[in-house]
């Protein structure tokens, strides 16, 4: 029997706790460097990788663009998370909990700060009017399920993304802890989508947005690498929602912005312009 932890009266920081993250990890906020960030020549300047959280305001983008809006160009930079490059003072500046996506709006030399990924949305869709409903009770519906997901999926990426994929060792309790809400909520999602077509109902909002690249990448086996230990295939109405956003050209797009891993026709490290995806293959 392995011995078994007791908490210290007080917690001290032990630089030497392993995992992916733990070179970068602190328990403290703040710049560790001076330096600023670029800067392009269009109305939004994003900097973000493409992670889930990250995915979500370029999908975004890539939908507004795809509507004709030539005020949402944008450009996106790439903030290395694994060399702390979201501890700059010019990241800091504009997200003080140093976490990725961060967005400025120009604003016509007014320029607004914009962070967490759910605050970029819903600040992109009141500004251009658009993917949010009208519609007093589709508008709460999809209030509802975007907090939702901001709420859930600490548990699942955090949680259980963490000690399935990142943790130095593999420990039997956070694992069954944490696989079991997963599935909790991917349960939630199939059976909310076996009456809705999108999130909000029939109409896509960005609601969508925000959990597609959570959990319709998960259930499309492509989180994780753990679709099999999570028996994705049962869950047939994320398939088939996520398998309809797929087909959306600003999806494709936007899943790969910021993207610095994976096969290189598939990468798109940095976006200035719709010619950035000349020659990427946007198949899933």
């Amino acid at each position: 029997m392995s011995e078994q932890y007791v908490p210290p009266k007080v917690w001290t920081f032990d630089e030497a706790n392993g995992g992916k993250f733990s070179s970068i990890n602190r328990p403290t906020s703040g710049a560790r460097e001076t330096k600023a960030l670029p800067e392009g020549k269009h109305p939004f300047q994003l900097y973000s990788l493409g992670t889930p959280n990250g995915v979500k305001v370029t999908i975004m983008f890539e939908e507004l663009l795809e509507l004709g809006i030539s005020e949402a160009e944008y450009d996106a930079f790439l903030i290395n998370i694994g060399e702390g490059d979201q501890f700059s003072s010019g990241f800091v500046e504009i997200n003080p909990n140093s976490k990725i996506p961060a967005l400025l709006d120009k604003n016509n030399g007014n320029p607004i700060s914009v962070f967490e990924s759910a605050s970029i949305l819903l600040y992109l869709a009141e500004k251009f009017d658009k993917f949010i409903p009208k519609d007093l009770a589709t508008k709460t519906k999809m209030m509802n399920w975007l907090f939702w997901q901001v709420g859930s999926a600490p548990y699942l990426g955090g949680g259980f993304g963490h000690f399935y994929a990142y943790a130095p060792e593999k420990f039997k309790y956070p694992l069954d802890r944490f696989t079991m809400e997963t599935k909790r909520q991917l349960d939630v999602l199939d059976k909310h989508l076996e009456k809705n077509k999108f999130i909000a109902g029939d109409e896509y909002t960005i609601a969508d947005m925000a959990i597609f690249p959570w959990y319709g990448i998960l259930a499309k086996g492509e989180l994780y690498d753990a679709a099999e230990f999570l028996s994705v295939d049962e869950y047939k109405n994320i398939i088939r929602w996520s398998d309809e956003l797929l087909t959306r050209k600003a999806v494709l797009r936007g899943r790969l912005v910021n993207r610095s891993w994976g096969a290189e026709d598939q990468q798109v490290p940095e976006r200035h312009s719709s010619a950035d995806f000349d020659g990427v293959r946007l198949d899933f």
